[in-house]
């Protein structure tokens, strides 16, 4: 898999290396609350069900991981859509980082995959994701009630979102 360069940021391969500074980012405040649950053949991009393949890479700001962010993609000719998810440390939000990381990964599984349309389902609570969601040309499909479990047990909300290759945006 090829490196996929941003203005700031890069895409790369998870490598196991990369394992002890993921599973720290996904122990930091701003990114535990959100009840990530990724696995490590997860976070490498392994995945164990034939239906589906995966891609996984380490979003990389002057060589240091900084996040990561996946694409999850159904294995049928007919059904060209992926799934797409991310987290960013603590330190990285709030500068741009998730926008561009987000066109990468976007342009990939378009260009690269095939794809004919991209989803993403965070948290309705998450506001500074769906803002950067939408600034990429996502566009808001509906809300997902009671849709996902948070660290305390308790059920929120979800925001499904949906992008087509011709809504991506490149500002």
């Amino acid at each position: 898999m090829a490196v996929l360069r941003g203005v700031r940021v890069a895409l790369r391969a998870v490598v196991e290396g990369d394992l002890a500074r993921l599973r720290e980012i996904l122990g930091e405040p701003g990114v535990a609350r959100w009840g990530f649950e990724l696995g490590d053949e997860e976070l490498l991009g392994i995945e164990t069900d034939d239906d589906l393949a995966m891609s996984a890479f380490a979003i990389e700001l002057a060589g240091r991981v900084v996040g990561w962010i996946g694409g999850w993609e159904k294995n049928h000719p007919e059904y060209r859509h992926a799934g797409i998810d991310l987290f960013l440390a603590d330190d990285a939000q709030g500068k741009g980082l998730r926008p561009e990381a987000i066109r990468l990964v976007c342009r990939y599984l378009f260009d690269e995959r095939g794809h004919h349309r991209i989803t993403i389902d965070p948290a309705a609570a998450n506001e500074h994701a769906i803002r950067a969601y939408e600034k990429v040309g996502f566009r808001r499909v509906g809300v997902l009630r009671q849709y996902e479990r948070g660290p305390d047990g308790s059920y929120h909300d979800g925001v499904l979102l949906d992008m087509l290759r011709a809504d991506l945006r490149d500002d």
